[in-house]
């Protein structure tokens, strides 16, 4: 396979099938020695994990491991990690997994040396400023899903335990200093799972394309990363074995997360909060509501996927993208209800307020009101 490089932007990525075993190389060029793998429940036991243990183990690297990360991870689960990777004396951190594992093991870097609480530092206004940025610790990532793009961003979601809301906490020095995005590791994903991740690279495309700021890199990420999985998400569906589609989806993940520095929009707003309230999977949520979401910010989108809608290859301007985007859903077994994934309107007022405070907010296209996200919020459920 000739999909093989080594990337600079927006961060230093290797790419390619096999890449895991420069795993040991990318710890020295992040200057970790003793690396502590942070990766999900889910993950552990798989041959994955156990092989990438036994690389950094030959390299003299150990085999320092922590699992304990939930779906939707935590202050708990960060806690947990951070005492790990402190008592243990590591100096550096992969993060290695989906979203969940990659967003925590880059806070346990970021709070293994830091003395206010998490919440101090969520993505408001210079917050991240607060932070001793000298003792963060060096982070590798590697992702095994491709969706998230999280090992690409500089910042991760946290879920509070008590109130049960997602919070965003940045800081620049939380972007890896390497990444190794080795498709061969998504072979074995499920085929819900590859969907999902998928379906959420797609969503940050379609949102940070929708977004009214002034960023055309990132338009212009955004729209081939849409075209990449319209063309290869359905052939990883269809064939997880097919290790072309599986890097090009690899490369969708990281755009997506790329292109979402212009912003994200209501479909986030929502899928956070019904992701910490219900614990439902984040792409899959983001799923169920794009179709009412794109129907929210029609008056405001449509000209633009008019123009991008013939690119990607389909007729019908607008229109036919929406018509597009449903059918999508349903080649993958996507619900068409949040209901369907658990989620219900019980606590609806939680929702929209949780929704309102949300960054993903200020990117939307159409100004976002308890109004109409409690009429989102209801279509969708």
């Amino acid at each position: 396979m000739s999909l093989v490089g080594n990337w600079s932007y927006p961060t230093a990525i290797k790419f390619g099938a096999g890449r895991i075993k420069e795993l040991p190389e990318a710890c020295a060029q992040a200057g970790i020695t003793k690396p502590l793998l942070v990766t999900d429940k889910g993950l552990a036991d798989l041959p994955i994990t156990a092989a990438t243990l036994d690389i950094m183990e030959a390299a003299g690297l150990g085999r320092g491991l922590f699992s304990e990360v939930d779906p939707n991870p935590n202050e708990l689960n960060l806690a947990a990690g951070v005492a790990v990777y402190n008592e243990g004396g590591f100096d550096g951190v992969i993060a290695f997994g989906g979203g969940s594992g990659l967003d925590l093991g880059k806070m346990v870097a970021f709070m293994a040396g830091q003395t206010r609480p998490v919440w101090d530092f969520e993505d408001i206004g210079d917050w991240w400023t607060r932070a001793d940025a000298d003792a963060i610790a060096p982070i590798v990532a590697v992702p095994t899903t491709a969706g998230t793009g999280s090992e690409v961003g500089r910042a991760s979601v946290i879920t509070n335990s008590e109130t049960h809301v997602k919070k965003i906490i940045f800081h620049p020095k939380v972007l890896p200093s390497v990444v190794i995005c080795d498709p061969e590791l998504t072979v074995g994903m499920p085929k819900f799972i590859t969907a999902g991740t998928g379906l959420d690279a797609f969503a940050h495309c379609v949102e940070a394309f929708s977004s009214p700021h002034y960023h055309p890199m990132s338009q212009g990420i955004a729209l081939e990363g849409m075209k990449l999985v319209i063309d290869n998400l359905p052939r990883a569906y269809a064939d997880g074995s097919d290790i072309e589609a599986r890097a090009n989806m690899m490369s969708a993940a990281a755009m997506g997360a790329t292109a979402f520095q212009k912003g994200l929009g209501a479909i986030h707003a929502m899928s956070h909060p019904i992701g910490a309230v219900f614990n439902t999977h984040h792409g899959t949520t983001n799923a169920v509501c794009m179709p009412a979401v794109l129907e929210l910010n029609a008056p405001v989108i449509r000209d633009r996927f008019d123009r991008a809608a013939a690119y990607l290859g389909i007729e019908g301007g607008f229109e036919g993208f929406c018509a597009f985007v449903q059918g999508f859903n349903d080649s993958f077994e996507i619900p068409r209800k949040l209901s369907e994934l658990g989620a219900n309107g019980d606590r609806m007022d939680d929702l929209v307020a949780m929704a309102l405070e949300d960054p993903s907010c200020g990117g939307n296209p159409v100004e976002l009101t308890a109004v109409n996200l409690r009429d989102l919020f209801e279509a969708c459920l």
